[in-house]
């Protein structure tokens, strides 16, 4: 074998970094271990707090050696391979930031009554309507305001520079689009600051490309109310007057002295020592309180305290980043912050500087704050423009504009704190304190510093947060409690294994010693998909699982088509190494075509796909990669070291009773095509009727609106509780069995355009009352200890009506663009039309039969839902079925190379019956793998199941008695020439 050194070393790399990184999740699984044991009390409840505390404590200590270097906590969770919210629990969030308070302050608010019904008709369109806010206000305003120019309204004082009487209302647009992309960057970077303050690991914060929406996750959140309240928040800016380090010098003496005295010169009490007769559990207790205590900064024993020890040299009141939570705890005792003035109040700096040893500090700055007092000297709303310039020696500085009234205040803060520092404050954080250099009086300012061009614009933009708000709305919600999260972990672990048991025993048990090489190459894929997750930081998320069944079954494809064209050249007399060699020569373009095929429908669901779909996609495009090179090259490797005795090998690549099982076979498929035709036509039309007339169960991710998942102590009937919460609900309410008999989904399009807190509480109190009604049970927050009478929610989720149009959008784009990039690879790679129009039939007929069998369950009381998760069913259903299809052109272009376009129809014929074998095997063995996912992946994954399901069948179907036949029938000039020369 060639380049068979190449591929070992690539292998060892590979699984040596696999190994590497994969070792960070072992060390923070251990972590985690041990931080739920310390905070576990004696009746086994979990303190969160205490358990917070010891992570917290670490965070940024050495806590993993790999080979000499040391690696803190916080490298290694940003490394480990996380699990998604689906599989821990957590609050999923997307929110909206909105542009109608940013085209009234770039307007000066404006009480001229058309242009506020403009905003307002705008702001009720924009509900329900996918264009952007600014156009829509625009038409609005043209029609309330006919001849009008926009200039008529924004060319105001606070505008002068920008937009004049004169100004285009082209521009005006252009204008507020930059200003209303500016807020969402605003928000995202305020958002950001705010999310650590929640005090979860692995917080995640994106912006979604195109939409002025933000998405954020929140792994292990469990104060949902306080969550929303601080994302919506608007900002605060403000300026206060920054108190230096000698001016609070005798209160960090009296805070040093203080804790002095509290931690020296007292008896220490009595550490527990382990007894005999004593749990195991409370000896690891007492070891654990101890490490905690070695490396808690608060527990030094000398005779100054962290406020002093811990002071970065020549830096003023700064600290390390990991030493602000001793600070903090410091500063919060109440032993301590009463010898704090209560004029003065401390705030650290947003951002940290970075020294030449790559130490982190933040500033800690002590603000003046007359009698504690929240109001600042002078608040943010008398900013009206701030922008990036360039000083008098041209460097980046920043240049702001206050209105008349902070102008005047303006001069008073600056003209009394010359040679002092003004803070500039955003949600309690110290963006910049720049010196007062004299007194302003125009409420022109030039804030200048060392900033790179970057830093001036984000400080800028951080300035127009004042008289530019940016609310945030959430127009998605999803929260998954932690039952449910751990309910989820499981069956995916349960389908993962069982899938993978059911497939070892079936290769083994058809093809002997090949079997065992097909299985090495399954275990290594499986290592190589999480070993690769790990080393892009990805989460793995149930969908993401589910892509690991799913390849578990799709990756044996090309090795089974490898065995079958080696048995095939053993059936015709060759030898053992000649047909070895053969049959990875002639299976590696079929594999190859089928992979890439298939490839680009994850890349395809990747790049337009949303949320879990997202995660799915990453795992099907690593599986795909990964076990092209395990099942092709390692196996290879693999099976040219079992067979170094050459033609005395004992390797072989059938049992007994497969030797001969599906080889010779004669079928003539094209000749039932029309059959086939008519068929497929009946069931389409039929499921086509039943969906018109009964209609189709969409998602709530489809539809827009909100559901909830509740759980009770013993069975329900959903039809009885439909029925109270109809009256509660209008008739806007669905209920059915969620897994089990006692856990049900809610879903109702109540308020389904309100985005508003209050209207979600108050949909979500309908719901409490109205079980409450109908059953007669009482609402619990602990879903864990439900007792008899008892229900609680257990996750929930929300889609605003915008949000729902968008991902139905989206998902009709990937289809089409799924469709095309196969049509044109498939002509690239094939050269023919007919071959490609013919794939295209084929698959729209198994999308079109999917959705019909969607339908036709659902005539029979089992409903599936169409949503995201469903699309990405249907996706890797036309990848399934592609890979199929090309795997028959692929020997149908290699027959006709050999023996011409003579008799055309039994070449077709003959292709067919000579790839039957490898298409009924591994179908088998990915249906099995289907199958034990709709058994056992949950009520999450039974759509995406079921539509595999089906999706698998009929793609081997059509594979046969659809996209073959149609290539005939598109070829009949060149049938009916064969006729003639035979005539």
């Amino acid at each position: 074998m060639q380049n068979k050194g190449v591929i070992v070393f690539l292998t060892v790399i590979v699984t040596a970094l696999c190994l590497y990184y994969l070792s960070f999740t072992f060390v923070s699984n251990g972590i985690q271990q041990r931080a739920n044991e310390y905070a576990t009390d004696a009746s086994g409840n979990v303190d969160f707090v205490k358990r917070r505390v010891y992570l917290d404590s670490i965070w940024r200590e050495p806590v993993y050696n790999f080979l000499g270097a040391d690696f803190t906590y916080q490298e290694i969770k940003e490394t480990e391979l996380g699990l998604g919210l689906d599989l821990q629990g957590g609050m999923h969030v997307t929110l909206e930031v909105s542009p109608v308070e940013i085209v009234k302050g770039i307007a000066g608010n404006p009480k001229d009554p058309a242009f506020n019904k403009s905003v307002d008709d705008a702001r009720e369109i924009a509900k329900t309507s996918d264009e952007k806010f600014v156009d829509i206000f625009y038409a609005e305003w043209q029609k309330n305001n006919p001849g009008k120019e926009l200039s008529s309204i924004f060319a105001t004082a606070a505008n002068r520079g920008r937009i004049s009487l004169e100004t285009p209302d082209s521009e005006i647009l252009d204008i507020i689009d930059t200003e209303v992309e500016n807020a969402i960057d605003r928000s995202f970077n305020i958002l950001r600051t705010r999310i650590d303050r929640f005090g979860t690991s692995q917080p995640n914060i994106q912006r979604i490309q195109g939409s002025g929406r933000i998405q954020i996750e929140l792994p292990g959140v469990d104060n949902q109310e306080r969550v929303r309240n601080l994302l919506q928040g608007v900002a605060k800016l403000q300026f206060w007057e920054v108190a230096e380090i000698n001016e609070i010098s005798g209160a960090l003496d009296a805070i040093n002295s203080a804790w002095v005295a509290n931690n020296q010169g007292t008896e220490e009490e009595p550490v527990e020592e382990y007894e005999e007769g004593m749990s195991e559990e409370d000896s690891l207790r007492i070891a654990l309180e101890k490490q905690l205590e070695e490396i808690d900064p608060m527990n030094q024993n000398n005779d100054v305290s962290p406020i002093y020890s811990l002071l970065q040299p020549n830096m003023g009141l700064a600290y390390q980043v990991r030493d602000t939570v001793t600070i903090n705890q410091i500063l919060q005792n109440e032993n301590y912050s009463s010898l704090i003035p209560r004029d003065i109040k401390f705030l650290w700096g947003v951002k940290p500087f970075v020294m030449e040893d790559g130490t982190e500090v933040l500033e800690l700055y002590a603000i003046n704050a007359p009698r504690g007092t929240e109001q600042a000297p002078l608040e943010g709303d008398v900013v009206t423009d701030a922008r990036q310039v360039l000083d008098q020696t041209s460097r980046p500085a920043v240049s702001m504009q206050m209105n008349a009234e902070g102008a005047r205040k303006w001069r008073q803060i600056t003209g009394s704190n010359i040679g002092r520092r003004i803070a500039v404050v955003l949600d309690d954080f110290v963006y910049t304190a720049p010196v007062v250099n004299g007194e302003i009086p125009s409420g022109q300012s030039e804030i200048a510093g060392n900033f790179t061009i970057q830093e001036a614009q984000d400080l800028a933009n951080i300035l127009k947060s004042g008289s530019l708000p940016a609310p945030t709305q959430i127009v998605e919600e999803s929260i998954i409690g932690p039952t449910l999260g751990k309910e989820a972990q499981s069956q995916g672990i349960i389908s993962m294994i069982a899938g993978l048991l059911i497939v070892v025993l079936f290769m083994v048990a058809y093809y002997s010693k090949g079997g065992f090489v097909a299985v090495a190459a399954l275990i290594f894929n499986i290592f190589f998909i999480l070993g690769i997750l790990a080393q892009l930081g990805a989460a793995l998320t149930l969908p993401g699982i589910a892509g690991i069944v799913l390849t578990i079954g799709m990756s044996i494809d090309a090795n089974v088509l490898i065995f079958e064209r080696i048995k095939e050249e053993l059936r015709n007399g060759a030898g053992l190494m000649a047909s070895i060699n053969a049959g990875y020569n002639k299976a590696f373009s079929a594999i190859l075509d089928s992979n890439v095929t298939t490839f680009l429908t994850g890349a395809i669901l990747y790049a337009l796909g949303q949320g879990p779909v997202k995660g799915f996609a990453v795992v099907l495009m690593i599986g795909i990669a990964s076990s092209f090179f395990s099942s092709v090259f390692i196996t290879r490797v693999i099976v040219s070291w079992m067979t170094k005795k050459g033609e005395k090998s004992s390797l072989s690549f059938a049992t007994p009773f497969a030797k001969n099982a599906l080889s010779d076979l004669n079928f003539d498929f094209l000749s039932k095509r029309k059959f086939a035709y008519l068929i497929s036509t009946g069931v389409i039309i039929l499921g086509l009727g039943i969906a018109a007339i009964n209609g189709l169960k969409f998602g709530v991710d489809f539809t827009g609106g909100r559901s909830y998942i509740v759980a009770f102590q013993e069975p329900m009937v959903p039809s009885e509780l439909k029925v109270g919460l109809d009256r509660e609900f209008d008739g806007s309410v669905e209920v059915k069995t969620y897994g089990s008999n006692n856990v049900l989904k809610v879903t109702t399009s109540y308020l389904i355009n309100e985005d508003d807190d209050e209207s979600n509480r108050a949909v979500e109190e309908k719901v409490k009352e109205g079980i409450a009604t109908v059953t007669g049970f009482n609402f619990t927050e602990d879903s864990g200890n439900l007792t008899e009478g008892q229900f609680a929610i257990t996750g929930s989720s929300k889609v605003g009506a915008t949000v729902a149009d968008d991902i139905k959008a989206s998902s009709v784009e990937a289809m089409v663009v799924a469709i095309l990039a196969i049509f044109l690879y498939i002509l690239i790679r094939f050269r023919k039309w007919q071959y490609s129009l013919a794939s295209i039939i084929a698959l729209i007929h198994d999308t079109l039969f999917v959705l019909s069998a969607f339908a036709i369950a659902s005539a029979f009381g089992a409903t599936f839902e169409i949503d995201q998760v469903f699309i990405a069913a249907v996706l890797t259903v036309i990848g399934y079925s592609i890979n199929d299809t090309v795997i028959v052109f692929d020997r149908i272009r290699e027959n006709i190379e050999l023996r011409g376009t003579n008799k055309l129809v039994k070449v077709f014929n003959e292709a067919i019956n000579l790839t039957l074998g490898r298409t009924l095997i591994t179908s088998f063995t990915t249906l099995i793998v289907v199958i034990v996912l709709l058994i056992f992946g949950g009520e999450v994954l039974r759509g995406f199941s079921f539509a595999l399901f089906i999706g698998i069948v009929v793609g081997t179907y059509s594979s046969i008695y659809i996209a073959t036949p149609v290539v005939v029938d598109l070829m009949k000039r060149e049938l009916d020439q064969e006729k003639e020369k035979v005539a």
